[in-house]
């Protein structure tokens, strides 16, 4: 086993552990490792090499979170009930809701062989063709989302689809209180107000109902090893629930750049390389999506200053647990700064400066 001295490692695995566990659900092995894979901001991410196996271990951080946040096991239930459907997920193996095993709920899952798009587009995807052919297999699978048969597939009772636009507005609003507890004494974000009264009266009364991602972007997939874009499976499902298929569309759309765009607020989140001739527009992006679901983007300043207030809001729920010392990760100090920028970004939204 590989030697990791870390505090923040210690508190996340408890390595014999999980081997007696894995050893006792899977079977034994000769060969057992564990590496924390460094790239996520919220879940934490294990890799375990078993046997001639590669695994991967979902658990929340640790440390105390919002509540709602962080539910692996809700993760896993949906993984679990979309592996036979249009939707590329990975192969589950199994989950645990004994928190003495290493600390927290977690999952295992087949690791998946592919690419994840995120500092740069792979080499192989450098031309014109691929670039909108990874735009297009990006939307179509959202699309296979919000077409998933709930009730066939057992989750038609993953959650109150009905309400859900109004619900995530006050759900992000009290995140958002929640994280203000402790940043506050830092520094405030009265804009964040403003934005969250604006929401709550825009907020459309009717909207589809569907099997919602809730994270759904270009880094929470993975696309095959081939030379022709090929979305291989859909990562994060942890706020996976039912819901507003357009909240969906409004998120991917937070994080996809055009070539007209401002600076980006979080230059450690955008990919800028999505501006390059060949990538889909957001306007286009959309007009797929319509088009493979049958539904329309009604209220699309809505959703992307709600999406926009989301990522406020996880911002701030980061830099509290930087402040607690409940994280090592040198992306959630640098939020002191950005989640302002967010803030000033969702104003644009509603005042008409930022357009589709």
């Amino acid at each position: 086993m590989t030697e990791h001295s870390s505090d923040y490692y210690q508190r996340l695995v408890d390595e014999s552990a999980l081997e007696e566990f894995l050893t006792r659900e899977v079977g034994p092995v000769d060969t057992f490792d564990v590496a924390r894979h460094e790239q996520g901001h919220s879940n934490e991410t294990l890799f375990v090499t078993w046997g001639d196996r590669e695994l991967v271990v979902r658990r929340p951080p640790p440390g105390q979170t919002a509540e709602t946040a962080h539910d692996v096991l809700r993760e896993y239930r949906v993984i679990d009930a979309l592996q036979d459907t249009a939707v590329p997920v990975p192969p589950t193996v199994t989950a645990c809701d004994d928190q003495t095993v290493i600390g927290s709920d977690f999952y295992v899952m087949a690791r998946v062989e592919g690419t994840v798009i995120r500092d740069d587009e792979p080499a192989r995807f450098g031309n014109d063709d691929a670039r909108a052919a990874v735009g297009t297999e990006l939307v179509d699978t959202l699309a296979a989302i919000h077409e998933v048969d709930t009730e066939s597939v057992g989750l038609s009772d993953l959650g109150r689809a009905r309400g859900y636009a109004k619900r995530q507005v006050t759900r992000w609003g009290k995140q958002l209180a929640w994280a203000f507890e402790r940043t506050a004494e830092s520094r405030t974000v009265p804009e964040l107000e403003r934005v969250g009264s604006w929401l709550q009266d825009e907020c459309p009364d009717d909207h589809p109902e569907t099997l919602v991602h809730g994270d759904y972007k270009l880094d929470n997939v993975m696309f095959g090893p081939g030379d022709d874009p090929d979305l291989a499976a859909v990562f994060d499902w942890e706020m996976a629930t039912l819901g507003d298929p357009r909240a969906d569309l409004g998120w991917l759309l937070s994080y996809w750049r055009d070539a007209k765009d401002p600076e980006p607020e979080i230059p450690d989140l955008a990919m800028e390389f999505i501006e390059a001739p060949g990538y889909p527009t957001r306007k286009d992006l959309v007009d797929r999506w319509e088009a493979q679901t049958g539904l329309t983007f009604e209220h699309e300043r809505f959703y992307r200053t709600l999406a926009v207030y989301k990522l406020a809001a996880l911002g701030e729920m980061f830099y509290r647990r930087y402040l607690e010392g409940n994280a090592d990760d040198p992306f959630y100090p640098l939020m002191e700064n950005r989640v302002p920028a967010l803030a000033d970004r969702a104003i644009r939204i509603i005042e008409g400066d930022e357009p589709l």
